[in-house]
């Protein structure tokens, strides 16, 4: 088999849009992970309310976290993809 592979690195500034993008994206995972941390020392006891149909704020939390971070993973590859997409666009591009 044949793949069609390109020999080509892509140019800086797309690695530098990418890796600036990721960043962002951590500081903003860390700030809502930083949420859950301060609950947790601060006023622990609110992790226990009910929050939906019988489940605590903690659980309530704990999956949003991860569907936070899927979401995200999602986004970065997006916006990844079209960025090595349009190479000759210095700038512009979202976020």
């Amino acid at each position: 088999m044949h793949q069609n592979v390109l020999s080509e690195q892509e140019p800086e500034y797309v690695s530098e849009k990418k890796a600036k993008l990721g960043i962002r994206f951590f500081f903003i995972y860390l700030f809502v992970y930083a949420g859950f941390v301060a609950i947790g020392v601060l006023n622990y006891e609110l992790l226990a309310v009910e929050v939906f149909r019988g489940i605590n704020l903690a659980v309530f939390y704990g999956f949003g976290l991860i569907i936070f971070a899927i979401l995200l993973g999602v986004l970065y590859n997006y916006y990844c993809n079209r960025y090595e997409a349009e190479p000759g666009k210095k700038e512009g591009g979202a976020l």
